[in-house]
């Protein structure tokens, strides 16, 4: 079974730079497509990004466009989010997911999906 735990979150004023993690365990890292989402307090749950096992890479919120980079690491079983030039707008719980081979934008097509990692960005 696949784990899937996210860390990084903080607090971090406009402008500023944050890079989330995310360690899997349970299957080999590289065939796992590993996706990027976030949930603000009263919105429903954005789908930011996802990566395949081979690095390529999907983006799905126009929002984030241009300042956030999905990345990963298959030798050390890690995904990342780099988020640079931060927004109020981009307070919120951060979570990662993992599923099978092909990318998803829809949280519920995960398999596994982390706890989140809360970032907050001060105005």
């Amino acid at each position: 079974q696949v784990q899937v735990v996210e860390s990084g979150g903080d607090l971090v004023q406009a402008g500023g730079s944050l890079r989330l993690s995310c360690t899997a365990s349970g299957l080999r890292f590289d065939v796992l497509a590993m996706g990027w989402f976030r949930q603000a307090p009263g919105k429903q749950r954005e789908g930011l990004s996802c990566i395949k096992g081979s690095g390529t890479t999907f983006n799905y919120a126009h929002s984030v466009e241009g300042r956030f980079t999905i990345s990963r690491d298959n030798a050390k079983n890690t995904l990342y989010l780099q988020m640079n030039s931060l927004k109020p707008e981009d307070t919120a719980m951060y979570y990662c997911a993992a599923r099978l081979t092909y990318c998803s934008d829809a949280w519920p097509d995960y398999n596994a999906r982390g706890q989140g990692t809360q970032v907050t960005v001060s105005s």
